[in-house]
């Protein structure tokens, strides 16, 4: 596995893998071609599909600014090797092509090309299932999080103390924050309203509320453009900030011991994405909210007192209760379903927790088998449910949309 820097990525939202990776390639690619009078960009399957709402083509034109570019959509068009996939060209003064490169976005804002794509990428981990590294420290009687830093190095921690404080900061402009989304949908932002609810909530329901307004919050900004972290992607960036957030309030931990708990939760985000996918495009959103999931149901049984063998097994019920989920976003931008999925998926990562804590530990399907079967429950999963907005809710909602506008024709 990859360092957890790796996984945990601050950028702008509102999508690792359609401004963020794009953003990169497009950085890399206009240092190779400094001479290039302007760029020309193609755009190939989800990308295309859902690049206009995702900002992708916004997040292009700033990186080549201020020299011009000329963006293509082919959003049937689905390389063999990832479906999130752009083609660049550099042009020079009389548009002749003077170099160009295939790039592949493969989900969390990590790029590839045709010549990396499987070469072996640097790993700092020497296991490579979640069952592995539950031997190796039960055998060396450590915590998961002093695992990560066995391997990572104390350094880790600084880099995670920012991670936490990125966090915190897109909470709380979230939750400061009032009016309607970007976009077509003229979505409501509802945190702060949210949050004004559950301090008038009566007490045994106010917890979870704060928990759902944390959540909505940094979705909302994430859907905004704002500054994210991705975990593991910007589109399920609220769940395991919220979940943090709300077990620090209770228990007045120190930002220490949250830090650890993000640390552990990495393990489980990080073996996702290194034996299965965390790329909407590719497995659905069991790959990000999923993900997100089960590494906020791991970050919360630490917090509460589980020991490894718990902790994994509340992240496994995080992933396998979200096994078969579509990435299906309405009109393209990452608003409907995917906020509310932040909130609902940090509230399903306390239950697991919570469900975790009353065991012995023992369970009969392992996170490396739940990240088998997200893997292939993806592959075999309709391409219209991958992060295309041509089916699901984005479907049905859009026939809704236009029989509502045929009526008002009518009428």
């Amino acid at each position: 596995m990859q360092s957890l820097k790796e996984l945990y990525k601050i950028g702008m939202g509102p999508s690792s893998s359609h401004t963020m990776g794009p953003r990169k390639a497009a950085d890399l690619f206009n240092k190779t071609y400094p001479a290039a009078e302007s760029f020309r960009t193609t755009l190939y399957g989800s990308l295309a599909a859902t690049g206009k709402g995702h900002l992708t083509d916004f997040t292009i034109k700033e990186a080549f600014y201020p020299k011009t570019v000329e963006i293509a959509w082919e959003p049937t068009t689905f390389m063999s090797k990832h479906p999130n996939a752009l083609r660049l060209q550099a042009l020079d003064k009389a548009g002749h092509i003077m170099g160009e490169q295939l790039f592949y976005s493969v989900g969390g804002g990590e790029i590839r090309t045709d010549e990396n794509f499987k070469q072996k990428i640097d790993e700092i981990y020497p296991h490579r299932s979640m069952e592995a590294i539950l031997k190796y420290t039960s055998t060396k009687r450590m915590l998961l999080w002093e695992y990560v830093e066995e391997f990572e190095g104390p350094g880790i921690w600084d880099y995670l103390t920012n991670v936490w404080h990125t966090m915190q900061d897109t909470m709380q402009r979230g939750l400061d924050k009032r009016g309607v989304l970007p976009g077509s949908l003229n979505l409501e932002r509802k945190a702060r309203r949210y949050l004004h609810k559950a301090e008038n909530s009566p007490r045994y329901v106010r917890r979870m509320n704060n928990l759902f307004a944390y959540a909505l919050a940094c979705a909302e900004e994430n859907a905004s453009g704002s500054i994210v972290v991705t975990a593991p992607t910007c589109g399920s960036c609220g769940v395991v900030p919220s979940v943090c957030r709300l077990i620090k309030e209770i228990y007045e931990f120190e930002d220490s011991t949250i830090i650890h708990a993000l640390a552990t939760a990495s393990l489980f985000g990080n073996m996702a994405k290194t034996n299965a996918s965390i790329s909407g495009a590719e497995v659905g959103c069991q790959g990000e909210i999923g993900v997100a999931c089960a590494m906020a149901a791991a970050a919360a049984c630490q917090l509460e007192g589980g020991d490894n063998r718990r902790i994994a097994y509340a992240a496994e019920m995080g992933l396998e209760h979200h096994l078969g989920l579509t990435c299906d976003p309405v009109d393209g931008l990452v608003q409907i379903p995917c906020i509310e999925r932040n909130a609902l998926a940090a509230s399903r990562a306390l239950d697991c927790a919570t469900y975790a804590l009353m065991s012995d530990g023992e369970h009969r399907i392992s996170y490396d088998d739940v990240l088998a079967t997200m893997m292939q429950t993806g592959l075999d999963m309709n391409k219209d449910y991958r992060e295309t907005a041509r089916g699901g809710l984005a479907r049905f909602f859009k026939k809704k949309i236009l029989r509502r506008f045929r009526r008002k024709k009518e009428n």
